[in-house]
């Protein structure tokens, strides 16, 4: 007979707090069985469903879309346009997550020059940082259609 664990066996295993693994069953992202007692029981499935769910939110996936487009275990008897589109949605969250990592690496490199030059503060590395700060800001007008480009006066060095 499979072993099934209880909520605080598997808030203890996976580090998920009883009151996440009970909300996940009230939406139905994961349903485990209950005893006569009413109590939840988890399979080893569950479990895997659990990590799984883990890892989809560590990807920056949110419950909706997990839950949307996610059916763990009932995967065999999807369809292959299903599987099309699931990796379509996958493709899109990914091409996200390198754009976000892009911006990132931008600030991160701004940052550091900024550090540089307080650190060194001295006509050249001023007008290094303004350089930098004029190229990162043309580089949001051009990305983010939300910028106006009416106003943006630059600083000459």
């Amino acid at each position: 007979m499979e072993k099934l664990y209880s909520i605080q066996e598997v808030s203890r295993i996976l580090g998920m707090s009883k009151d996440t693994l009970r909300y996940y069953d009230r939406i139905g992202i994961v349903s485990p069985s209950r005893e006569n007692n009413r109590y939840r029981k988890y399979s080893k499935d569950d479990l895997i469903d659990l990590m799984n769910i883990q890892i989809m939110q560590y990807a920056d996936l949110s419950l909706d879309e997990i839950r949307g487009k996610f059916g763990f275990r009932k995967m065999e008897n999807i369809e292959t346009a299903y599987c099309e589109e699931v990796a379509a949605f996958l493709d899109a969250k990914n091409a996200e997550t390198r754009k976000k990592i892009a911006h990132l690496e931008k600030v991160s490199w701004l940052l550091n020059v900024a550090a540089e030059t307080l650190r060194d503060l001295n006509c050249e590395s001023d007008q290094r940082l303004a350089e930098i700060v004029r190229e990162i800001y043309k580089d949001i007008r051009e990305t983010e259609p939300g910028i106006s480009k009416e106003g943006c006066g630059e600083h000459e060095g």
